[in-house]
């Protein structure tokens, strides 16, 4: 037999606990002994492991006397029912922990998930970080806009990333991002790049260069977007202009400009 303390002590709850469940008729208050003790036995064990599960699990108090005075079937489906409740709670609150660790890692909550994998797949290929954080920057509205498209775009994506030579296009266009306008080596990069783009267009069909078909506002937006992240490109797309090919987001073939070499 155990006195309140042993028994709190074995169940690992308070006396305090103990006495606000015979409070609330939980559990009940043995009678005093000669000593003036009051005593319990191995049911009241039994019973308070029970009411500790149950109240540690969220269950209600007032529900936890329903199920102790249930039978044992009504005991055991009550039961499945509260680990099923517990198994949802468990897995929403894991699909908070991926949106939270999304959010640390820098990738918006907005993206869908084939996005943020590319935008992964960029970093390990070696990508600058802050082009990474423009096409990121540029992805949010465009999925917002059109996100039955996303699918479709990033099949052509993850078709792309796969030639060297696109990753080449990302690795100069990295190199260009510490020179100023005025930098002469940025024209050469101008050059590796419209090179680049016009033997892609030549090899592939300019749909490959440019597939994405956005409405202009769109893709004036996502220019500016990618302007502000990276100032170079601004002064890149110019130079781009003057060999063959306008615009950022979407590229299209024009008559080269006569250039001096600036």
């Amino acid at each position: 037999m155990l006195t309140i303390g042993e028994l709190a002590s074995y169940v690992g709850v308070t006396v305090r606990a103990v006495r606000h469940y015979h409070a609330k008729g939980l559990l009940p208050e043995p009678e005093r002994d000669h000593s003036g003790y009051r005593r319990y036995d191995a049911g009241a064990v039994v019973e308070l492991i029970k009411i500790r599960t149950l109240a540690g699990a969220g269950v209600p108090l007032a529900r936890v006397r329903e199920l102790l005075r249930a039978d044992e079937e009504e005991f055991v489906a009550a039961v499945a029912d509260i680990d099923e409740r517990l198994r949802a709670e468990i897995r929403e609150r894991q699909r908070h922990r991926e949106r939270i660790a999304r959010l640390a890692s820098g990738d918006s909550l907005v993206l869908p998930a084939e996005v943020v994998e590319f935008l992964d797949r960029l970093r390990v290929l070696g990508v600058d970080e802050r082009i990474v954080q423009a096409e990121r920057d540029g992805w949010i509205p465009l999925a917002a806009h059109s996100p039955e498209r996303v699918p479709e775009w990033m099949a052509r994506k993850r078709e792309q990333i796969a030639d060297p030579r696109l990753i080449d296009f990302y690795l100069t266009l990295g190199e260009a991002l510490d020179r100023t306008d005025d930098d002469p080596r940025l024209t050469d990069l101008a050059d590796q790049l419209a090179a680049y783009i016009t033997e892609m267009a030549d090899e592939q069909g300019e749909e490959y260069v440019d597939d994405t078909d956005i409405a202009p506002p769109l893709a004036k937006l996502m220019d500016t977007l990618a302007f502000d992240t990276l100032p170079p490109a601004r002064r890149l797309i110019e130079l781009l202009k003057s060999r063959g090919w306008s615009g950022w987001t979407k590229l299209e073939r024009v008559a080269p400009a006569h250039t001096d070499g600036q």
